[in-house]
């Protein structure tokens, strides 16, 4: 099944319902030819163009009143090169179907996000990421991309051809061209154990710098109204696999993590007093576990509970003060918050407008149950994010605009200079990119 909700009389809807848009037409090019066609006859239209994944963003990053193009038919495997160890993909591949099909070749991603319905290219354009010490987000294990820029022709890029067009479009919010194939880092599949346990929140802050040095994935969850949080460290192992059991992951997975959380969040939705005591049984719930698997069933997990999200990157040095001032405001606020707000890193990369790029970084995100009013909670967190330079994800919510995207990307203006380079006329221009690149 999709995850894009499509609604009636041609209204496209992201995953979080909490955007939608009518586009004048929508294709579904089978091939890059056609895509560029499509490009083509848009500007003879005079329609902007824009490339939906699927939906997984809750910005309006996709949305366009012009020409929606679908990418579902463009997906698959092109090439497998083991000597280079990388491997090409169409830009409409979900990531579980590349994870799937990388496993069966005996591959694998180094890192990867913990959601893997979005395609590739959805997921890079926006800076998608897990946690990593020493490994960066899913664009920073990028060597090569296929574009199709606003004149219709093909580009390609890597570090060698194009490097300044490579340089930015790992990340290009769609505003440099369509992303059409992929090539991506592989390395042979290896194997991952988690442990995942309770720990009292003031702990992992005062062992922060501890836990992140001595693990290459460390993350956590802090359940608001609790002093509780849970941790997951994930590092390499020589083996056995020994992966959860059937029955205790759905258990825990399915029947706790989404299907009890589901029911403890309409509740909440419901009566919002419920929450605090709600959150107390929740931050509970799961206990210790200790598991080994191949990458992709390690990092990744299903999220059925719909919800709407905020992500900010803040240096590294900062998380801990920052994470101390939001618990403070919720504490303070007589704000009722149901979901966690997971917490993970990343190392400096070298991509333009990476929320990494130049710094290393730690991730503080913010989540509302889906149908709960977030805007106190989530303009109270921003207000904290950004007095630490934050840089919210590309993809989540946040109110943030181009003449504060200045002051903390230090190469904004390459990234805006080369978009006027590669889209003069703004075929791919919408509401969205006009706010936070500037018109």
């Amino acid at each position: 099944m999709s995850s894009t909700a499509s609604g009636k009389n041609g209204t496209w809807r992201n995953w979080g319902g909490n955007v939608s848009a009518r586009p004048a037409r929508e294709v579904t090019p089978a091939s890059v030819d056609e895509l560029a066609a499509a490009v083509r006859r848009a500007a003879e239209d005079g329609l902007k163009v824009k490339a939906v994944g699927s939906g997984h963003s809750f910005t309006s990053i996709a949305a366009t009143d012009g020409v929606l193009i679908r990418p579902q038919l463009l997906t698959g495997i092109r090439d497998i090169d083991r000597e280079a160890m990388t491997v090409t993909v169409e830009s409409g591949t979900p990531l579980k179907r590349l994870n799937v099909a990388l496993a069966r070749e005996g591959l694998s991603l180094t890192n990867m996000g913990d959601i893997m319905e979005q395609t590739v290219s959805g997921a890079t354009s926006t800076g998608t990421h897990g946690t990593g010490r020493d490994s960066a987000s899913i664009a920073a294990q990028i060597k090569g991309l296929e574009l199709v820029t606003a004149d219709g022709s093909v580009l390609t890029c890597s570090e060698k051809e194009n490097p300044e067009v490579f340089a930015a479009a790992r990340i290009g919010l769609g505003a440099l061209g369509i992303v059409t194939a992929i090539t991506f880092a592989v390395e042979p599949v290896f194997l991952l154990t988690a442990r995942e346990e309770p720990m009292p929140f003031e702990r992992v802050l005062s062992d922060f710098e501890e836990l992140w040095a001595e693990n290459e994935h460390f993350e956590f969850y802090w359940f608001p109204h609790t002093g509780n949080t849970n941790t997951k460290r994930n590092n390499r192992s020589a083996g056995p696999e020994r992966p959860v059991p059937q029955l205790q992951s759905w258990f825990e997975d399915e029947f706790l993590s989404n299907g009890v959380f589901q029911v403890a969040n309409w509740v909440g939705r419901a009566v919002p007093a419920t929450i605090p005591a709600i959150a107390q049984i929740s931050s509970k719930a799961l206990s210790a576990r200790t598991y080994t698997d191949i990458p992709y069933k390690v990092f990744t997990s299903p999220r059925r509970v719909r919800f709407v999200e905020m992500e900010y990157a803040v240096p590294r040095a900062a998380v801990v003060e920052t994470l101390r001032e939001l618990k403070t405001m919720v504490d303070r606020s007589g704000l009722k918050v149901s979901f966690p707000v997971e917490v993970r890193t990343a190392p400096s990369d070298d991509i333009t407008l990476s929320t990494a790029s130049g710094r290393d970084t730690a991730y503080i995100a913010v989540h509302m149950f889906q149908g709960t009013p977030y805007q106190r909670y989530f303009t109270a967190a921003e207000r904290i994010f950004t007095a630490h330079e934050g840089r919210p994800h590309w993809g989540k919510v946040h109110t943030r605009d181009a003449e504060y995207f200045s002051r903390v990307y230090p190469r904004f203006a390459e990234f805006t200079e080369l978009r006027d380079r590669l889209d003069p006329d703004r075929r791919f221009q919408n509401d969205y990119l006009r706010r936070v690149l500037g018109a």
